[in-house]
């Protein structure tokens, strides 16, 4: 069988021992690597109905990469689809909407729509997959204006485990399309998608970096700040222990730092009234806030392009206070047993609103995320997740009882996927699963058991 799938696929089919194995396998999270029993590289749908075929026809397990920053559970055998060939990106400006092929990434949808002064609801990393993580909801640099990215989908492709590729929407199929949009990779392999455009070529973004003595300062001043802003203004606060090496901008370099991000969709004017309050909150080591093109909000957060492994986890809250945030400080912070980057990231605003085509992403009043990651260079996994949950427990108090399916970093536990979702929705997922993936041959990955598979879990 293996001869025929080379034979179907325009793109690479590997096994162990392969020359280009290891390099088709290999993603941005190195921390959890496939190893997969065959590894196809995808040219086009086409090659990805092939090779799921393939696998329903030998029950093996399937998993979708693209980029690799999203990397849950690792194929031990089973059957890898690498869809990072396909970078297709397709403008349609008059109705403000492109097309998106599976491995695209945000930097290349960027360079396609800001000719035309247009703007996905893309996210904080420009390296990134759109697709993985427009699945996932999608909590990007506009979210307070605009919602979710998942919100502005209109179309998209996907091979189902039968074999077939579906072109899914609101009125063709109704279901699908409500799961694919949050339930991410778990009912096939979305090939393209088709996603609203807003008219945006400008924000004034960037950050502040204040030193570590100052950030409780800083955390209480963004708190409180966060009640104040209008929608256009979408900002989050972070604690980084930036490393001492050649790359880091000389003030940040080897410190811990505490670092204010702004994306502001309004005059520079407006945004510098708007900030003033969060410059003199403390005295920043650095300040690279100012007006800039869109194409480069990726410079607001400046997330690390080069692969490393790390695992992570959040919390959404309904609301926070001062002794919310100096819990933040006091158990990931500086004095953290182990070296964390936080991000607290606030919401509200748009991502409030149920968009006009509701979808599985959920959780809406939450008014802000807490995510708290750690790289593996040095800190065994048990103390990094041990560090993590004593986090995550003390901000109890403060929780919206969910968390997002983007901030999952690693092999999440089953039961922090199942809070990814609302109980309803849940629920409804699952009764899909059944009914699209029964034998869940998706289960590579944040993982929705199909409604049978989770009462025989009870009953047992």
């Amino acid at each position: 069988m293996l001869a025929a799938l080379r034979e179907q696929v325009r793109g690479p089919v590997l096994v162990p021992g392969d020359e280009a194995y290891d390099a088709e396998r290999n993603g941005f999270q190195t921390a959890w690597r496939h190893r997969p029993a065959v590894a196809v590289g995808a040219t086009g749908a086409a090659d990805v109905q092939a090779a799921v075929a393939y696998a329903a026809a030998l029950a093996l397990p399937v998993a979708v990469q693209a980029t690799g920053h999203g990397l849950s559970v690792p194929a031990d055998g089973g059957l890898l689809i690498g869809t990072r060939r396909m970078t297709g990106v397709t403008v349609d400006p008059g109705a403000r909407t492109a097309w998106i092929e599976a491995g695209a990434r945000w930097d290349q949808v960027l360079r396609a729509t800001t000719p035309y002064g247009l703007a996905p609801l893309n996210g904080s990393a420009p390296h990134t997959g759109a697709v993985g993580y427009t699945l996932g909801g999608g909590l990007g640099l506009l979210a307070r204006a605009y919602g979710y990215a998942a919100d502005h989908v209109r179309a998209l492709d996907v091979v189902t485990p039968d074999g077939r590729l579906r072109h899914v929407t609101a009125d063709s199929e109704p279901d699908l399309f409500w799961a694919l949009r949050g339930g991410r990779d778990n009912f096939g392999v979305v090939t393209g998608m088709r996603v609203g455009l807003v008219p945006v070529d400008r924000l004034y973004g960037g950050g502040l970096f204040f030193p570590a003595d100052q950030a409780v300062d800083v955390l209480e001043a963004f708190r409180s700040w966060t009640a104040t802003v209008p929608e256009t203004m979408t900002a989050s606060v972070g604690m980084i222990p930036f490393p001492d090496v050649p790359g880091v901008p000389e003030p940040m370099r080897g410190r811990h730092i505490t670092h204010v991000r702004i994306a502001h969709l309004g005059d520079a004017a407006e945004g510098e009234r708007l900030v003033a309050p969060l410059r003199a909150a403390g005295t920043p080591l650095r300040d690279t806030i100012a007006e800039l093109p869109y194409a480069e909000g990726g410079s607001i957060y400046g997330d690390p392009a080069q692969p490393h492994g790390y695992s992570g986890s959040n919390l959404l809250l309904r609301d926070l206070d001062d002794r919310a945030v100096r819990t933040v400080h006091e158990l990931a912070g500086p004095g953290a047993p182990v070296p964390c980057v936080v991000d607290l990231r606030h919401l509200g605003g748009a991502l409030a609103r149920t968009p006009g085509v509701p979808n599985a992403v959920g959780y809406r009043d939450a008014r802000f995320i807490l995510r708290v990651l750690s790289p593996l260079t040095g800190a065994g996994l048990d103390a990094v997740r041990a560090a993590h949950r004593r986090v995550f427990d003390a901000m109890e108090p403060w929780s919206a009882g969910g968390r997002s399916l983007n901030f999952i970093y690693g092999d999440g536990t089953a039961d922090q996927v199942r809070e990814a979702y609302e109980p309803a929705d849940h629920r409804r997922l699952a009764e899909l699963k059944a009914g699209y993936d029964p034998a869940n041959l998706f289960r590579l990955n944040h993982n929705i058991p199909p409604a049978e598979a989770t009462a025989s879990l009870r009953r047992g």
